[in-house]
Protein backbone atom coordinates (compact mmCIF):
# COMPACT_ATOMS: atom_id res chain seq x y z
CA UNK A 1 0.00 0.00 0.00
CA UNK A 2 1.66 3.25 -0.65
CA UNK A 3 1.53 6.39 1.47
CA UNK A 4 -0.35 9.04 0.72
CA UNK A 5 -1.42 12.87 2.44
CA UNK A 6 -4.74 14.18 2.60
CA UNK A 7 -3.85 15.87 -0.42
CA UNK A 8 -3.39 13.33 -2.25
CA UNK A 9 -6.33 12.64 -5.45
CA UNK A 10 -8.38 15.20 -3.58
CA UNK A 11 -7.28 19.09 -1.81
CA UNK A 12 -7.66 19.26 1.29
CA UNK A 13 -10.79 21.13 3.02
CA UNK A 14 -9.24 23.08 5.80
CA UNK A 15 -10.94 20.80 8.21
CA UNK A 16 -8.45 18.68 10.32
CA UNK A 17 -10.47 15.75 10.81
CA UNK A 18 -11.97 15.29 7.81
CA UNK A 19 -8.97 15.75 5.87
CA UNK A 20 -7.92 12.89 7.73
CA UNK A 21 -11.19 10.83 7.80
CA UNK A 22 -10.98 11.30 4.07
CA UNK A 23 -7.53 10.32 3.65
CA UNK A 24 -8.17 6.69 5.19
CA UNK A 25 -11.16 6.44 2.81
CA UNK A 26 -9.00 7.02 -0.13
CA UNK A 27 -6.54 4.49 0.87
CA UNK A 28 -9.11 2.09 1.07
CA UNK A 29 -10.48 2.51 -2.42
CA UNK A 30 -7.06 0.22 -3.29
CA UNK A 31 -9.00 -2.57 -1.62
CA UNK A 32 -9.19 -3.37 2.67
CA UNK A 33 -6.39 -2.90 4.82
CA UNK A 34 -4.83 -3.61 8.28
CA UNK A 35 -4.62 -0.92 10.81
CA UNK A 36 -1.04 -1.10 10.34
CA UNK A 37 -1.31 -0.59 6.74
CA UNK A 38 -3.68 1.82 7.09
CA UNK A 39 -1.45 3.66 9.30
CA UNK A 40 1.98 3.59 6.60
CA UNK A 41 -0.57 4.34 3.89
CA UNK A 42 -2.34 7.73 5.46
CA UNK A 43 0.90 8.57 7.33
CA UNK A 44 -0.88 9.57 10.78
CA UNK A 45 -0.60 7.75 13.96
CA UNK A 46 -1.71 4.48 15.11
CA UNK A 47 -3.94 5.74 17.78
CA UNK A 48 -5.48 8.31 15.12
CA UNK A 49 -6.30 5.92 12.67
CA UNK A 50 -7.74 3.89 14.82
CA UNK A 51 -10.02 6.33 16.32
CA UNK A 52 -11.51 7.69 13.13
CA UNK A 53 -11.35 3.91 11.40
CA UNK A 54 -13.77 3.14 14.55
CA UNK A 55 -16.04 6.08 13.87
CA UNK A 56 -16.32 5.69 10.25
CA UNK A 57 -17.23 2.05 11.18
CA UNK A 58 -19.81 3.14 13.36
CA UNK A 59 -21.46 5.40 10.89
CA UNK A 60 -21.38 2.62 7.94
CA UNK A 61 -19.23 4.33 6.52
CA UNK A 62 -16.05 1.77 6.86
CA UNK A 63 -16.94 -2.14 7.88
CA UNK A 64 -14.36 -4.97 9.30
CA UNK A 65 -13.74 -8.18 7.78
CA UNK A 66 -13.75 -11.73 9.07
CA UNK A 67 -9.71 -11.27 9.28
CA UNK A 68 -10.08 -7.87 11.01
CA UNK A 69 -9.35 -5.63 7.97
CA UNK A 70 -10.78 -2.47 7.58
CA UNK A 71 -12.88 -1.81 4.16
CA UNK A 72 -15.37 0.44 2.53
CA UNK A 73 -18.75 0.61 4.27
CA UNK A 74 -22.04 -0.53 2.63
CA UNK A 75 -23.84 1.97 3.30
CA UNK A 76 -21.78 4.01 1.00
CA UNK A 77 -23.52 1.84 -2.30
CA UNK A 78 -27.01 3.70 -0.62
CA UNK A 79 -25.38 7.48 -0.89
CA UNK A 80 -23.82 6.42 -4.15
CA UNK A 81 -27.43 5.40 -5.48
CA UNK A 82 -28.93 8.95 -3.82
CA UNK A 83 -26.00 10.95 -5.54
CA UNK A 84 -26.54 9.02 -8.82
CA UNK A 85 -30.11 9.68 -8.94
CA UNK A 86 -30.36 12.80 -8.43
CA UNK A 87 -27.58 13.82 -11.42
CA UNK A 88 -29.68 15.45 -14.29
CA UNK A 89 -27.37 14.09 -16.44
CA UNK A 90 -28.07 10.58 -15.55
CA UNK A 91 -31.63 10.85 -15.48
CA UNK A 92 -31.60 12.22 -19.52
CA UNK A 93 -28.91 10.10 -20.27
CA UNK A 94 -30.47 6.53 -18.84
CA UNK A 95 -33.48 6.29 -21.83
CA UNK A 96 -30.25 6.79 -24.31
CA UNK A 97 -28.06 4.50 -22.94
CA UNK A 98 -31.03 1.70 -22.71
CA UNK A 99 -31.53 2.56 -26.48
CA UNK A 100 -28.38 1.69 -26.64
CA UNK A 101 -28.29 -1.59 -25.04
CA UNK A 102 -31.20 -2.33 -27.46
CA UNK A 103 -30.28 -1.66 -30.67
CA UNK A 104 -26.42 -3.31 -30.39
CA UNK A 105 -27.15 -6.10 -27.59
CA UNK A 106 -24.80 -5.06 -25.59
CA UNK A 107 -24.09 -3.85 -22.31
CA UNK A 108 -24.13 -0.42 -22.79
CA UNK A 109 -22.70 2.45 -19.63
CA UNK A 110 -22.54 6.58 -19.46
CA UNK A 111 -18.83 7.60 -17.82
CA UNK A 112 -17.81 10.80 -15.95
CA UNK A 113 -14.90 12.23 -15.29
CA UNK A 114 -13.57 12.26 -12.16
CA UNK A 115 -9.70 13.66 -11.99
CA UNK A 116 -7.41 10.39 -12.60
CA UNK A 117 -10.68 8.35 -12.53
CA UNK A 118 -13.79 7.58 -14.57
CA UNK A 119 -17.32 6.87 -12.86
CA UNK A 120 -19.92 5.11 -14.29
CA UNK A 121 -23.11 7.10 -13.61
CA UNK A 122 -25.53 4.71 -15.62
CA UNK A 123 -25.18 1.25 -16.85
CA UNK A 124 -27.80 -0.97 -18.62
CA UNK A 125 -26.81 -4.68 -18.80
CA UNK A 126 -27.18 -7.09 -21.82
CA UNK A 127 -29.80 -9.40 -21.63
CA UNK A 128 -27.25 -12.59 -22.74
CA UNK A 129 -26.19 -14.61 -19.87
CA UNK A 130 -22.46 -13.70 -20.94
CA UNK A 131 -22.28 -10.45 -20.71
CA UNK A 132 -20.02 -7.88 -19.08
CA UNK A 133 -21.38 -6.39 -15.74
CA UNK A 134 -20.23 -2.80 -14.92
CA UNK A 135 -22.14 -1.57 -11.63
CA UNK A 136 -23.16 2.16 -11.43
CA UNK A 137 -20.43 3.92 -8.95
CA UNK A 138 -17.76 1.90 -10.33
CA UNK A 139 -14.97 3.76 -10.66
CA UNK A 140 -11.80 2.98 -13.13
CA UNK A 141 -8.68 4.51 -13.85
CA UNK A 142 -9.25 6.89 -16.57
CA UNK A 143 -6.44 6.29 -19.17
CA UNK A 144 -7.97 2.71 -18.78
CA UNK A 145 -10.69 1.36 -21.88
CA UNK A 146 -12.40 2.96 -24.34
CA UNK A 147 -14.32 5.24 -21.65
CA UNK A 148 -11.69 6.63 -20.25
CA UNK A 149 -9.74 7.11 -23.94
CA UNK A 150 -13.02 8.91 -25.03
CA UNK A 151 -13.20 10.91 -22.43
CA UNK A 152 -9.31 12.22 -22.85
CA UNK A 153 -10.74 13.14 -26.50
CA UNK A 154 -8.06 9.89 -27.99
CA UNK A 155 -11.10 9.57 -30.39
CA UNK A 156 -10.18 8.23 -34.00
CA UNK A 157 -10.87 9.92 -37.45
CA UNK A 158 -14.49 7.74 -37.11
CA UNK A 159 -15.50 9.76 -33.60
CA UNK A 160 -14.98 6.40 -31.61
CA UNK A 161 -12.39 4.83 -29.74
CA UNK A 162 -11.96 0.82 -29.64
CA UNK A 163 -9.98 -1.37 -26.85
CA UNK A 164 -10.09 -5.25 -26.34
CA UNK A 165 -8.70 -6.95 -23.30
CA UNK A 166 -7.52 -3.28 -22.05
CA UNK A 167 -9.29 -3.01 -18.73
CA UNK A 168 -10.31 -6.86 -18.24
CA UNK A 169 -9.27 -9.99 -20.50
CA UNK A 170 -11.51 -11.35 -23.43
CA UNK A 171 -13.66 -7.82 -23.22
CA UNK A 172 -13.80 -5.19 -25.94
CA UNK A 173 -15.59 -2.07 -26.02
CA UNK A 174 -16.35 1.02 -28.22
CA UNK A 175 -17.35 4.48 -26.74
CA UNK A 176 -17.49 8.30 -28.16
CA UNK A 177 -17.48 11.63 -26.01
CA UNK A 178 -20.05 13.53 -25.25
CA UNK A 179 -19.87 17.19 -25.84
CA UNK A 180 -20.98 20.19 -24.25
CA UNK A 181 -21.10 23.77 -24.76
CA UNK A 182 -17.54 24.66 -26.91
CA UNK A 183 -17.45 21.20 -27.83
CA UNK A 184 -15.86 20.25 -24.37
CA UNK A 185 -15.94 16.66 -23.67
CA UNK A 186 -18.44 16.01 -20.45
CA UNK A 187 -18.90 12.35 -20.80
CA UNK A 188 -18.08 9.46 -22.79
CA UNK A 189 -20.97 6.65 -23.68
CA UNK A 190 -20.53 3.27 -25.28
CA UNK A 191 -20.93 -0.36 -25.02
CA UNK A 192 -18.55 -3.68 -23.77
CA UNK A 193 -18.95 -7.45 -24.29
CA UNK A 194 -17.04 -10.43 -24.74
CA UNK A 195 -14.74 -10.36 -27.36
CA UNK A 196 -15.87 -13.94 -28.47
CA UNK A 197 -19.31 -12.25 -29.53
CA UNK A 198 -18.52 -8.46 -30.27
CA UNK A 199 -15.10 -9.42 -32.05
CA UNK A 200 -11.63 -7.45 -31.88
CA UNK A 201 -13.06 -4.62 -34.04
CA UNK A 202 -16.20 -3.70 -32.16
CA UNK A 203 -16.62 -0.08 -33.78
CA UNK A 204 -17.19 -1.49 -36.94
CA UNK A 205 -20.27 -3.15 -35.51
CA UNK A 206 -21.24 -0.99 -33.03
CA UNK A 207 -19.20 2.20 -33.95
CA UNK A 208 -22.46 3.94 -35.60
CA UNK A 209 -24.84 3.90 -33.04
CA UNK A 210 -22.85 4.75 -30.12
CA UNK A 211 -21.87 7.50 -32.00
CA UNK A 212 -26.01 8.32 -32.18
CA UNK A 213 -26.41 7.87 -28.78
CA UNK A 214 -23.06 10.04 -27.66
CA UNK A 215 -24.88 13.09 -30.35
CA UNK A 216 -28.51 13.00 -28.64
CA UNK A 217 -26.65 13.11 -25.28
CA UNK A 218 -24.48 15.83 -26.84
CA UNK A 219 -27.80 18.15 -27.60
CA UNK A 220 -29.20 16.72 -24.48
CA UNK A 221 -26.52 19.19 -22.59
CA UNK A 222 -26.26 21.97 -24.58
CA UNK A 223 -23.54 20.83 -26.73
CA UNK A 224 -23.53 20.16 -30.91
CA UNK A 225 -24.07 17.48 -33.21
CA UNK A 226 -20.43 15.76 -33.63
CA UNK A 227 -19.55 12.92 -36.28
Amino acid sequence: MVAMSSTDGNPGTGVGVLDKAMSIVAALEQGPAKLAELTEATGMSRATVHRLASSLDDHGLLRRTADGSFALGYRLVGLAALALSDSALADTARPVVTRLRDVTGESAQLWLPDGEWRVCVVSVEATHELRTIVGEGARVPIEVGSGGRALLGAVGPEGWVVTVGERADGVGSVSAPVRGAGATVVAAVGISGPVDRIGVDPGASYGTHVLQAAAELSLAVGGRRHG
